[in-house]
C-alpha cells in the first residue's frame, strides 16, 4: 500500500491488481472503526433474537425440519429398492412419525406455518404437472374415433360408479356425486410408465389406453372442480365465475398462441436446456401462480387455477423439450413430496378403528376396480384382444397422487368426512402398487424393437 494512503473501507470484496480477492470480515488491509465494535455487536445481536422469534412464529421445529428434508431425499430411493412408488412410501412415512403412532411430529406442524406452504405449493405444482402431462399431439392424432371411444368409456365408468355406491350407504347424495367423480379418474402416472416398461406405449392398445386415461383424468379434475364450486355457492351468482373462468382462459389461450407465433424466437427460449436465467421455469411458475391468484379472486378452489394453468401450456407448447422433466424434477424433488408427507401426518388412522368406516374404504375400492374393469372388455370392439382389454381396464383403475388431492378439497369444503378420504388415500396406496403388476399378467411385454433408438439419459 503507498505510503500515507487511507486504507479502504471495509464491506465490499475489491480484486486487486495482483487479482486476489480480500476477504469481506477478514479485516486485512481495510480500515475499522474498533470503537463502534460493541455497538455493532449488540445491534447485530438484537436483530438476531428478532428474526429467530420471527422465523419460530412461520418456521416448524428443527426435528420436523431435518426429518421432512431427509424424508424428502431418502423415501425414492426406497421406494425404487423395494419396487412400490414413492407417493405410498411418502404417505406411509408421515403417518408412521406422525401423532397417531410414534409422535415424532405433532399434526400442528404440517397443518400451519412454513411447512403448510411449501405443502400446499406442492399440491398447486401436482396439479399443474397434472394438466402439463396431457397429450394434445396425441389426441390430434388419434383421431375422432379413439376420442369418442374415450368419452363414451368414460361415461359408462361414471354410470357405473354412481350405480355401485348406491349400495354403500353414503349419507348423503352430494357423498355419492364427489366420489362417483373421484374415482371416474384414471393416472397416467401409472397408465404410461407401465405402457413403456411392457414395450406397449406404442401399441393400439398403448394409444387406446392413454387416450382413455388422458379424457378420464381431464374430465373428473374438471367436473369435481365445478362441483365444489356448486356446493359452496348453490345456483347462485357465484356460480357465474365458472363461466368468467372459463372465458379468461380461452383469451389467455388466444394471447398466448398469438404471442408465440409472432415471437417464436422468444417462444424457443423457453424451452432451452443451457438457459442460465431458466426462463422457462420462471414462466410456468408465473402462469401457475396467476391462474392460482385468479381462482381465488372468483372465489373457486386454486387447483382448479393449476390444473388448467399446466392444461394450457401443454396446449400452445406442443413440444416443451426437457422442460417437463425439469420441472417435474424441481416439484417431485421437494415441494410435493412435503405435500404427500403431510397428507400422512394428518392421515385419520383413528377412524379406521371404526369398522363402518373400514368397510366404507373396502367398498370404494372395490366399486372403482369394478367402475373400469367391467367395460374394459367393449376395447375388443376397437380391436384389442380380450386379455388386452382387461389389461387397459386394470392400468385404468390405477390411482395416484391426483385423487388423493381431488380428495383434500372434498374434506376442505365439507362434501366428504375424513373418513372418507382416508378410503380414496387407501385406494391410491391398493391399486398403485397392485395395478402394474396385475396388468402384466394380462398383457405380458412385448419383446424391444430391434432398431429402437436408445433414449439420451438427461
Amino acid at each position: 500500500m503507498r505510503h500515507g494512503a487511507r486504507p479502504p473501507a471495509c464491506g465490499v470484496n475489491a480484486t486487486r491488481a495482483s487479482g486476489k480477492v480480500e476477504s469481506r470480515n477478514s479485516g486485512v488491509g481495510c480500515r475499522t472503526r474498533s470503537g463502534f465494535r460493541p455497538l455493532r455487536a449488540v445491534g447485530e445481536l438484537t436483530v438476531l433474537v428478532f428474526a429467530v422469534e420471527a422465523a419460530n412464529s412461520v418456521l416448524p421445529n428443527a426435528t420436523t425440519f431435518v426429518v421432512i428434508g431427509f424424508a424428502a431425499f431418502l423415501l425414492p430411493l426406497v421406494a425404487r429398492a423395494i419396487g412400490i412408488p414413492a407417493v405410498v412410501l411418502e404417505i406411509l412415512f408421515g403417518l408412521l412419525i406422525g401423532p397417531q403412532v410414534f409422535g415424532w411430529i405433532p399434526a400442528e406442524s404440517t397443518s400451519e406455518g412454513f411447512i403448510l406452504v411449501l405443502a400446499e405449493i406442492g399440491l398447486f405444482l401436482l396439479m399443474f404437472l397434472a394438466g402439463f402431462e396431457i397429450d394434445f399431439n396425441s389426441l390430434e392424432r388419434e383421431g375422432k374415433g379413439p376420442i369418442i371411444s374415450g368419452l363414451i368409456g368414460y361415461a359408462l365408468f361414471v354410470g357405473l360408479a354412481w350405480i355401485g355406491f348406491g349400495f354403500v350407504g353414503l349419507d348423503t347424495v352430494h357423498e355419492r356425486v364427489f366420489l362417483t367423480l373421484l374415482v371416474s379418474a384414471a393416472s397416467a402416472g401409472i397408465i404410461i410408465p407401465a405402457l413403456r416398461a411392457g414395450n406397449r406405449s406404442g401399441t393400439r392398445q398403448g394409444q387406446l389406453t392413454i387416450v382413455l386415461g388422458i379424457i378420464a383424468e381431464f374430465l373428473a379434475a374438471t367436473g369435481i372442480i365445478v362441483f365444489s364450486v356448486w356446493f359452496r355457492s348453490g345456483w347462485g351468482i357465484e356460480m357465474l365465475a365458472v363461466p368468467l373462468f372459463a372465458v379468461i382462459l380461452l383469451v389467455a389461450l388466444w394471447l398466448m398462441r398469438t404471442l408465440a407465433w409472432w415471437f417464436p424466437q422468444q417462444a424457443e427460449r423457453l424451452f432451452a436446456s443451457h438457459d442460465p436465467d431458466e426462463l422457462g421455469i420462471r414462466f410456468a411458475l408465473a402462469l401457475l401462480f396467476v391462474f392460482v391468484g385468479l381462482s381465488l379472486a372468483l372465489d373457486m378452489d386454486p387447483i382448479l387455477g393449476a390444473f388448467m394453468a399446466g392444461a394450457i401450456f401443454a396446449f400452445v407448447f406442443r413440444r416443451s423439450g426437457d422442460l417437463e422433466a425439469r420441472i417435474s424434477g424441481f416439484a417431485y424433488g421437494f415441494l410435493i413430496p412435503i405435500f404427500f408427507i403431510s397428507v400422512g401426518v394428518a392421515f385419520p388412522l383413528d377412524a379406521l378403528q371404526d369398522s363402518t368406516v373400514l368397510r366404507t374404504a373396502a367398498a370404494i375400492i372395490v366399486v372403482a376396480v369394478l367402475a373400469k374393469m367391467l367395460p374394459s372388455p367393449l376395447l375388443m370392439f376397437r380391436g384389442l384382444s380380450f386379455r388386452d382389454s382387461l389389461g387397459s381396464g386394470v392400468l385404468l383403475a390405477g390411482q395416484l397422487s391426483v385423487i388423493i388431492a381431488l380428495a383434500e378439497v372434498g374434506v376442505q369444503i365439507g362434501v366428504i368426512d375424513e373418513g372418507l378420504s382416508a378410503g380414496a388415500v387407501l385406494l391410491v396406496g391398493v391399486t398403485a402398487i397392485l395395478s402394474p403388476i396385475v396388468f402384466r399378467l394380462f398383457s405380458p411385454p412385448l419383446p424391444a424393437p430391434v432398431d429402437a433408438p436408445t433414449k439420451p439419459v438427461s
